[in-house]
């Protein structure tokens, strides 16, 4: 179990440092020039030179990109150009509101994703699965961006509602929330409907059913504990990215989170804010992979057995 540990997490330093590598050679492709963006459009060129030193602009490419892997290593993601603050100061402060949403959006989209996914499995095949599953396909289906600006319109500007946007109390999180948990509810439905629909077919099932066990008790107690195992890869996933921001969803209602603060960086063309935004969330994803592998391997003893 050690050695399946170290080397996943040998494997996610090396996705951290791919991603790093990455994202500092495209902030060099970015059309823009990281001193004037500093300076101002209208700084002479003594002052765009001596930002350029200042902030060892003008070093070997290698140069810079190892002092800004060797910062990153210890948690220094270097200071924003526009902002002029520290880049993990500006994260940790947008990450409870970014926290408070990816919680809310997880269990909302787990507990109706479940719901619906039990309910199409016990009438499998018949009227109510059917129709189950053109709901699931209709909530996959919608456009996270096209559903939050429908939400936003209904909810705050017809029915006056809901705040029309940041966070103003606990009605701004409602819409926000349903734009993130309901296309990630119709997909989790079906998975887990398939993978009752494949357990409730296994000789255990049946020898239960057999020996007079409820149709609900044995889902419950018997179906439910394997068929849920690629929900919990599913969500940890989810779960990572959503805490790593929603660009789209936190632009539309204004949400003041990391997706908004990389929103804000990709316009004004902050390039350490655009790469920490982006190392953040490779960091997060990288964790829950591990995490959730080893969630994976404790609940199912076959994954742990052939691991070790």
């Amino acid at each position: 179990m050690l050695n399946y540990l170290a080397r996943r997490v040998a494997f996610g330093a090396a996705v951290l440092i791919g991603t790093s590598l990455i994202t500092f050679l495209v902030g060099f492709v970015i059309p823009a020039d990281p001193a004037v963006t500093i300076a101002g459009a209208k700084a002479d060129p003594e002052t765009i030179a001596m930002i350029r030193g200042q902030y060892g602009l003008d070093r070997p490419l290698y140069v810079q990109y190892w002092r800004y892997a060797e910062r990153a290593a210890h948690g220094d993601l270097g200071r924003s150009f526009v902002r002029r603050q520290s880049v993990t100061r500006l994260i940790v402060d947008r990450l409870p509101a970014t926290a408070l949403l990816a919680a809310s959006a997880m269990v909302t989209s787990l507990v109706i994703g479940i719901a619906m996914g039990v309910v199409a499995a016990a009438y499998n095949g018949r009227a109510l699965d059917d129709a189950l599953l053109i709901f699931a396909l209709t909530l996959v289906s919608m456009p996270v961006f096209w559903l939050g600006t429908m939400l936003l319109v209904a909810g705050g500007l017809y029915l006056r509602s809901f705040p029309l946007g940041g966070f103003q109390g606990p009605r701004s999180l409602l819409l926000p929330t349903l734009t993130l948990a309901l296309g990630s509810a119709g997909y989790y439905s079906r998975i887990l409907h398939n993978n009752l629909a494949e357990v409730l077919g296994q000789d255990y099932i049946r020898t239960a059913r057999g020996k007079g066990v409820s149709r609900l008790e044995t889902m419950i107690r018997h179906a439910m504990a394997n068929a849920m195992l690629p929900l919990i890869t599913l969500a940890g996933l989810d779960f990572a990215g959503l805490l790593s921001g929603v660009v789209l969803t936190e632009t539309v209602f204004n949400w003041p989170g990391i997706g908004r603060l990389a929103f804000e960086a990709i316009f004004n063309l902050d390039v350490p804010l655009i790469m920490g935004t982006v190392m953040f969330s490779a960091f997060l994803i990288v964790v829950a992979n591990v995490l959730v592998d080893l969630l994976y391997a404790w609940l199912d003893p076959r994954i742990r057995l052939e691991s070790v």
